[in-house]
Order: C-alpha cells, then structure tokens, then sequence
C-alpha cells in the first residue's frame, strides 16, 4: 500500500489547503529501505537433511553408470491392396466402357518398423544386460545405449516369460570397462523402507525417483504368470520396465516391470519383480537354458471364512486343493481333494498363489515336505516334484441347454456328451451350470455358465434332486458346500443357505 500511496501521489502532484497555508506534494516519494535476508539456516538445523541428500547422490552415482538404455525394432509386414490405384486397364473400362491394357500390379508386401524403448542393467563384465522379456519381445534388432553414451547392437540370449524376465548380450566386441550392478537380498526389506528407481521413463534416460517400500508380496497383480512383486511409491513410467529398484546400499532389490494406471502414467503404484527370484534364474538364462518350473500335480484355491469353517480349520492361510492329478507328485505323496496346504519346508503357505509360486520355484526331482490339514488333523507328507509342461487349452463358447431351477439361484443340467463338447468339459458326471440369478448369493460367488458342480457337501452329485436335497440338509449349518470345475480347474464354494 505505500508504494501504491507514493506512486499515485508522484501522479496527482496537487496542492492541499490548510486553513491559509499552502502544503504542496512534490510527487517525490522516498524508497523504501530493502530488508536484509536472513542469514542461511545452521549446519546443526541442515545435517541430517544434508547427509540425506549425499546418501541419494551416492547411491545414484553408484548405480548410473550401470544402467542401459534398450531400444527394439521388430517389422510389422502387410500387403498394399491391388486397387488402391486403378491400373490402366480399369481407367479405360470405367469411364469408356472398353476394354483397355491391363497392368494390374499383384499385392506388394511391405514392411513398417515398430520401435521400443526400456531400460536394463549390467550383469557382468562379458556383456550380459537384465531387462524385462515384454522389453524384448518378439524383436527384430535390439540395441543398447550406455550411460556415458556408446551405443551397442545387442542380442536376447534367454527369457523366461512367465516371470517376464530376459537376459540380452552386447553382440559387438565387449568393451573392457563395463561397470555392472549388484544384486542384493529381496527379503531382507521391510516395508517403509527407502529405495530409489533408475531409467528412462518417456524416453528421458538415466533418470532417478524415490520412494519406499509400499508393499511385498503382490502376487495378485495379473501381471505375469508368478508374480510376487515388490509394490513401490517411487514414480515408475512407461520406459522404466527393466531398470533397477535399489536400496540405500546401491544394491539392486528389484525390476520395475509395471505400474498400475489407468492414465497410462504413474499413479504411485509401480511393481517390481524382487531380486532373490531372478537371483535363481540367472545362471541358467545366461547360459542361454530354459527354466524348468515343478509340478506339484494338484489345483488349489484360496479360503475364505465360510471355507475355513466347512474344513475345520483355524484360520484362512493355506491353499485348499481343489483336484489332484493322477499319477502326479501330490497324488503319489496322498494328497486328497479337500486338503488345506499350509506350509511347504518350514514355510508357511499365504494362499494359493504363494503356494503356487513355491512349488514353481522348487527344481523338479527335488523333495518337499508338506504340512496338510485334513479333517481338522495335521499331517506331514513328502512330495518328489514333477517338471511343469508349456503351454495349455482353453474352452470355447457354448450353447444353452434345457434349464432346471434349483434353490441356490442356479439352473442346471445334468452332463451330457453334447453339454461336454459345447462347455469343454471332461468329466465323466455332473450338473452344468447353465444360468445364474443375477444378485444370487451364487452370483457373488463368480459362479459362472459353464461351470460344472462336482459335490454337494463332499458327495458327488449327478441330478437336481440331490442337489437340492443337499441344500435342505445344509440349513441348519447355514452354508452348503460346492466342488466346482470350470476348464481344467476346480475349486471349492461355499453358498448361504436360508
């Protein structure tokens, strides 16, 4: 306000009157004095903020150098139409109505680059990068930039799809400097604690973000077929995928493989697959193998309270084994359908995922001991693991057969060869689902058209009668029991009854 005072007054230079004098405004006003900035604040106040901030300079300085740019190319091959021009021959038999020289050129294939871009880190002195398989996918050329800015062709030596981890190779003569990163022990985090992302999101490389440890264990992301992705608030974007997450140490913890947007940018969800998991696979990749996975031979689900009370078990940790092969190492070590996995080597089984991710992890050939709840009792049972096979099947649609209601807001049909071949079914017995009441307890369980009911409270069921006589006798208990198939898994459910 005094500035604005003096300036207007500057402007206006106009006499006042008091009483008979005369007091004039010279439209001059003095400035101000400039205020003095207060001194910088102490090193007692600044320390710990100071040694933060060389903590994080060291460890970026530590880890840069190692970390690389990846770019991929693979050709996109199409056929140009034969009629986006006219030939000659057309011209004349459009427009005159006769028949002119036909040049009529037959399709021409083309073949139109498609580029991508990620981020890898040095393995070793021979040239070995890590990088994410989705990096690398289906690539025609890869190449490699370094952080002091060579640039090499590189090739993918091995990956392993279902964890979406590669390893790449620089093609060209290996140069003698290479600075590589260290891996260090995933299991040793804590939840909270600070770590740092190194890449090239968007293109901008060797950039740095932090943040912390948001969560362990993700293995419901839907990301990869074994997940058990570290969860980070370090901001992760498209172009970080196979660059490092690391510690305060500069040890390398984790691969930033995905984020969870829904923009397409950082929403403060990033998952990183943890270092221990791809610590087991390396020696294999880099000697260009394939990662053979174990085979426990059963399928399993997760427990939820009604389950865990149908069961007879104390709490819902373990996964409840809802088939068991024939032949297999489950079926062979006596487990049984009904069975809730809690532990495997001392360790305890989370849920199915967990368990699933254990047995995948175990060599096949190898021996582990099961912790099995049955009938409320405990036992312990040796397993010798099979080896996983690739690949699988999956059902096509069907069509609707005749419906018969049943009291769980399901309509069923008894199996036939035709509702078989039409669900992609295998079994030998059993009810189609073939409709469900939207709002039904049935329908908030997921259960879906094409589903088959197997057992009704752990007796096999092959008509409606027996289902709903089932469910008359369950009312007391307050739930019934459902074994389910869908495709080539079954699983446990546990309705309301009333």
């Amino acid at each position: 306000m005094k500035r604005l005072a003096c300036y207007t007054a500057s402007l206006l230079a106009v006499p006042l009157l008091l009483g008979s004098g005369v007091l004039a405004i010279s439209g001059h006003c003095a400035s101000p004095k400039a205020a003095a900035p207060p001194p910088p604040l102490t090193d007692s106040v600044t320390a710990q903020a100071k040694a933060l901030s060389n903590a994080y300079a060291a460890v970026a300085g530590h880890v840069r150098p190692a970390v690389v740019s990846v770019y991929s190319e693979k050709f996109i091959k199409y056929q140009t139409p034969d009629n986006l021009f006219p030939s000659e021959g057309d011209f004349f038999q459009q427009f005159f109505g006769q028949q002119g020289p036909s040049h009529r050129q037959a399709p021409r294939e083309q073949k139109v680059p498609q580029r991508g871009m990620g981020s890898g880190m040095l393995l070793d002195k021979a040239g070995h990068i890590l990088t994410n398989y989705h990096v690398v996918k289906d690539a025609d050329d890869l190449k490699v930039r370094l952080s002091d800015k060579r640039e090499f062709k590189a090739v993918l030596v091995s990956a392993d799809p279902k964890t979406d981890v590669a390893v790449i190779r620089i093609k060209d003569k290996v140069p003698a400097d290479l600075p590589i990163v260290q891996l260090g022990d995933s299991d040793q985090l804590q939840v909270g604690e600070v770590v740092m992302a190194v890449g090239a999101p968007f293109g901008l490389t060797q950039t740095v973000t932090t943040g912390i440890i948001s969560a362990m264990g993700r293995s419901d992301v839907g990301i990869a077929d074994y997940e058990d992705f570290l969860q980070t608030d370090a901001p992760i974007n498209p172009g970080n995928s196979g660059g490092p997450l690391v510690n305060m140490k500069g040890e390398v913890i984790g691969m930033n493989s995905a984020i969870a947007t829904s923009s397409g940018q950082s929403s403060g969800i990033g998952f990183a697959i943890p270092s221990n998991m791809i610590s087991r696979m390396l020696p294999t990749l880099i000697k260009g193998g394939r990662i053979a996975r174990g085979l426990l031979g059963v399928g399993v689900q997760d427990l939820d309270k009604d389950l865990a009370q149908q069961f007879s078990l104390n709490d819902e940790s373990g996964a409840l084994v809802t088939t068991v092969s024939p032949d297999s190492a489950a079926a062979k070590a006596g487990i049984k359908v009904g069975d809730a996995i809690t532990s495997m080597n001392g360790h305890a089984v989370v849920n199915s995922r967990d368990l699933r991710n254990r047995i995948g992890s175990a060599a096949p050939g190898s021996k582990v001991k099961l912790s099995v709840m049955r009938d409320g009792k405990e036992l312990l049972l040796m397993a010798t693991i099979g080896e996983a096979p690739t690949g699988g099947a999956a059902a096509g649609p069907a069509e609707h057969a005749p419906q018969q209601a049943t009291k769980l807001g399901l309509s069923v049909q008894p199996l036939t060869p035709d509702l078989a071949q039409q669900f992609g079914l295998t079994a030998k017995s059993g009810l189609v689902i073939i409709d469900v009441d939207q709002g039904s307890a049935a329908a908030r369980a997921g259960l879906q058209q094409g589903d088959l009911i197997l057992e009704v409270n752990r007796k096999p069921v092959n008509n409606v009668g027996e289902l709903n006589s089932a469910v008359a006798s369950s009312r007391n208990a307050g739930s019934v029991l459902l074994l389910v198939k869908r495709t080539n898994a079954s699983m446990f459910v546990a309705l309301p009854v009333q």
